[in-house]
Order: C-alpha cells, then sequence, then structure tokens
C-alpha cells in the first residue's frame, strides 16, 4: 500500500516510567539509539518531571547529553508544566510533547491541575514559544497528548463531550498534532470510533496521534479500528512494557513490535525492522529483569 503509517515510540519514557528497577541515564540513553537503529524516527526520548515523582525519569539532561546528533530523527520530551518546558529547552530535545487530562480527577493527580488549569498551562507554553521564535536557539516544536480519554481512574466513564470540549481548546490555541491516549486501556472498537470522529470535528487541521494501552486485551483491536479510520500515527512502546505510576492498574502500552508485524503483513510500511525490534524487547527485558510482555518476543515473527 502507499499509505504509511508512522510508529512514535514511547518505551524509554512511557515504557519505563512504571518499571520497578531504576535504569541509569546511559542505558536509557543506549535503548534510544537501538530503537532508532531498529527504525524508529520519532522516539519520546525523556520526560521533564521530578524526580522524586518519577524516579524512573530522573537525569533527563544527562540522557539527552549523552545522544549524538542523528539526521532525521526527532527526539521528543515529555512535559507536564511551565517548569518541565523551561528544562526541556536547551537540551536539544527535536519536539516537546505536553501532556494534558480531559478529566480534573487524573489532572489534579497527575500534575496537581484541574483540566481549565492545565489548558491555562499550554496557553502560556504556546505564548513562550512564540515570544521565542526570533531567537538564535532552535525552538523545538510542540504538541500535546490528552489522558484518560477513554476513561479515568478516578472519575470513571469519559464522554465524547468532554473530549471535545478539550480538543476544541487545543485546536483554538493552534496546536497541530493531538494526541488521544487511553492511559488506563479500557477503550473498545466502537468508542475509538466516536472518538476519533469527534476529535477530527472539534480540531479539523490538527494531526491526531493515538496511544493505547492493552491492559484489557483490547489494545490491537482499537489500533485496527484507528487505522481504518484514517489514523496514521500511532504511539506503541518496545516489548509491551509501560504504564502510569498515577493511575492504578495501567499496564503496558501496545508493542511496537506486534505494531509492525501486524501492520506491515497488511502491507502497510513503517519503516522498522522487525527482528532489530524484537531483538531491543529482549534486551530491555533483561535490563529491567523480567520477560517483556509483548507476543513477538516471545513468539518471533512469521516466516521464519
Amino acid at each position: 500500500m502507499s499509505r504509511s503509517i508512522q510508529i512514535v515510540e514511547v518505551g524509554p519514557r512511557d515504557g519505563l516510567q512504571n518499571e520497578k528497577v531504576l535504569l541509569d541515564p546511559a542505558v536509557r540513553a543506549e535503548l534510544v539509539l537501538r530503537l532508532e537503529a531498529a527504525g524508529a524516527r520519532r522516539i519520546e526520548a525523556v520526560s521533564f518531571v521530578h524526580p522524586k515523582l518519577v524516579p524512573q525519569m530522573a537525569g533527563a539532561e544527562e540522557v539527552m547529553a549523552a545522544l549524538p546528533p542523528a539526521e532525521g530523527r526527532s527526539r521528543i520530551g515529555l512535559v507536564l508544566n511551565g517548569k518541565g518546558y523551561d528544562r526541556a529547552l536547551g537540551t536539544g530535545v527535536d519536539e516537546v510533547n505536553v501532556s494534558l487530562s480531559v478529566t480534573d480527577g487524573f489532572g489534579l493527580k497527575n500534575q496537581g491541575l484541574a483540566t481549565k488549569d492545565q489548558i491555562a498551562m499550554l496557553e502560556a507554553i504556546v505564548a513562550g514559544r512564540a515570544n521565542s521564535a526570533g531567537s538564535d536557539a532552535p525552538v523545538p516544536t510542540l504538541s500535546a497528548t490528552l489522558s484518560c480519554v477513554w476513561g479515568c481512574p478516578f472519575d470513571g466513564e469519559v464522554s465524547v463531550d468532554q473530549v471535545t470540549a478539550v480538543v476544541r481548546e487545543l485546536s483554538r490555541l493552534g496546536v497541530k498534532e493531538v494526541g488521544l491516549a487511553d492511559t488506563i486501556g479500557v477503550g473498545d472498537p466502537w468508542s475509538v470510533t466516536q472518538k476519533i470522529e469527534a476529535a477530527r470535528a472539534a480540531a479539523p487541521d490538527a494531526v491526531l496521534r493515538l496511544h493505547f494501552h492493552d491492559t484489557r486485551n483490547t489494545g490491537v483491536a482499537n489500533v485496527y479500528t484507528a487505522v481504518q479510520a484514517g489514523v496514521d500515527v500511532l504511539d506503541a512502546s518496545v516489548g509491551g512494557i509501560g504504564g502510569c505510576p498515577f493511575a492504578p492498574g495501567a499496564t503496558g502500552n501496545v508493542a511496537t513490535e506486534d505494531l509492525v508485524y501486524m501492520l506491515e503483513r497488511a502491507g502497510y510500511p513503517t519503516g522498522y525492522d522487525l527482528d532489530a525490534l524484537i531483538e531491543t524487547a529482549r534486551w530491555i527485558g533483561e535490563r529491567i529483569g523480567r520477560p517483556t510482555p509483548s507476543a513477538l518476543s516471545r513468539a518471533g515473527g512469521w516466516p521464519r
């Protein structure tokens, strides 16, 4: 097929942030380089959060300093607030991804901010970027990801109207890429279709990126639905590792190698080397002290 699917690799950030084992910045930088060698073009390399809250992400600056420049690659830093954004500037990240929640319950637990205050925070970041546009230092591109689009561990079900309202605010602020995240893995293919349609109507000029967790074994089905709905950008984590430390029961992401296998079998090019991905999934499993949960890291690809 002529239509390619871009998979944004989130293993070094979302994948590792919920693991018990704390990996040194040098090991996390090696993971980034291994994933890039396997074909990752956009990769969530670090998170600029307080190390006391998420010790797995400590040393973001050291991770970025250990990564040599790589043409054609975009290293992404996740931020939760203005302080995180200020830290990200000057570290060499190519892109900043701002995380917001569509629910007050998760926003208060994850960032200490209700949804309306998170939008105000993002508005301040957007204004700061505009003021920095004429400076000599390069300004990273900006994207945003909405957490708990399909359900919140504190507020329960999330309506289409809730999602629409926040996506409309991001469109007003000029955010060019909007991620919709199933943070606790409760989505189903039918609700995926509903919320994609609602987000497109609310932000017709934005690129939609979908982020699924396989907590309840619906992740790959949800990805299939998103692709059928025309979504071309997906998040995934090598080995299927990951989760959110502030969302009870939020377990692993959809695995990068599982998606690559499914999509390329169907004729959608992804630019990844499946064998190298599987090898990297097994490598990071050794570093975190357990086999990764992805199907391909256990069974391998096909044909052999």
